[in-house]
């Protein structure tokens, strides 16, 4: 009875896992067709994410062998707090607009700082805008109280939506050379040293989702999921969903067949993760088996329907004649 009781509480910590994993995702990728016109990433920095992200880890890996975890991560929970109040409170937002009246004009505030003489900040404020951060630091203070795994998970999912959304990869081919680079960044850190390990334990911040191994315990242990986990492949699932809007231009209906296929493609490498990680009791680095998923789908679809040329030539990043053309338009 009682390993009937813990194979149930595992897989519901499996499965909320697996839940919070790809609805973010989903909910990210959808918004990322209204956040058009942001920065993307270069091929340039695609490359260098991973020995930008190799040297970030290893000095938090030094910063806790060195100092007291406790200041370090009183530094790195305030930090992360302040954006992920943020990032909650953009989250929330749409939740609280249906209350107030689509009539409503955001109301603009302008702040000039001492030290910045040019430019004043301006900032445009709605009443759901006002609601939204109220809550969203409601949550920040719950969760600096008392570092429950709701509120953590609350921060963590905020995190994650917005950073799908917001984050743009540019082309194909940028993504491509981002998730390769992250493959051999995790497989090294994972299974060459003990640093990724030693900082997952020791980093007390939101950038992890957690749940219960079992509810009713009186002392809890959590299955877990690292962020950068669901943001990486999540931005490239989203470049994918926009891709996909790309290709049916002029269509009536909108074929999310790239999307779909990556989606579900990423669910399976997370399921094989969990499953590998379960079996050999050990932690595993998962994008291992999340990066091959996503890039060899989509790589293989287009391959089947004789779209590699258009998948590997669509980019997000205005040409240099359409930026000439606008700052022209704007100047005239």
């Amino acid at each position: 009875m009682s390993s009937q009781m813990e194979l149930s509480d595992q897989l519901t910590a499996y499965g909320a896992i697996f839940t919070m994993a790809v609805l973010p995702i989903w909910i990210g990728a959808h918004l990322s067709l209204q956040q058009r016109g942001a920065e993307t990433m270069s091929s340039e920095d695609a490359w260098k994410f991973p020995f930008i992200g190799s040297g970030v880890l290893f000095g938090l890996y030094m910063l806790f062998k060195m100092f007291s975890k406790e200041y370090i991560n009183l530094l790195l929970t305030g930090y992360f707090l302040i954006f992920g109040v943020l990032a909650v409170t953009a989250t929330l937002k749409p939740l609280f607009v249906p209350i107030f009246s689509s009539k409503e004009q955001a109301k603009k505030y302008s702040w000039q700082p001492f030290w910045k003489s040019n430019e004043p900040f301006e900032l445009e404020l709605t009443k759901a805008d006002i609601v939204a951060f109220v809550a969203a630091t409601g949550v920040g203070i719950w969760y600096v109280m008392t570092k429950h795994w709701i509120s953590n998970n609350i921060l963590g999912l905020s995190f994650s939506v917005q950073g799908v959304a917001m984050l743009a990869l540019g082309s194909y081919k940028v993504g491509a050379i981002l998730l390769g680079g992250l493959f051999f960044y995790d497989i090294f850190w994972v299974f060459g040293t003990d640093v990724m390990v030693t900082v997952a334990k020791s980093f007390d911040a939101p950038i992890k989702l957690l749940f219960p191994k079992q509810l009713m315990a009186s002392t809890l242990e959590f299955s877990m999921l690292g962020l950068g986990d669901i943001v990486i492949p999540g931005v490239f699932i989203a470049l994918l969903l926009r891709f996909d809007v790309h290709r049916c231009k002029g269509k009536k209906a909108v074929s999310k067949l790239y999307f779909y296929t990556c989606y579900i493609s990423y669910f399976a490498g997370l399921v094989t993760t969990i499953a590998v990680m379960h079996i050999f009791k050990a932690a595993q680095p998962a994008l291992l088996y999340l990066v091959p998923a996503c890039l060899g789908s989509s790589f293989l679809l287009a391959i089947v329907r004789g779209e590699v040329k258009q998948l590997l030539d669509y980019t997000e990043e205005e040409s240099k004649d359409s930026k000439d053309s606008k700052t022209k338009e704007k100047s005239g």
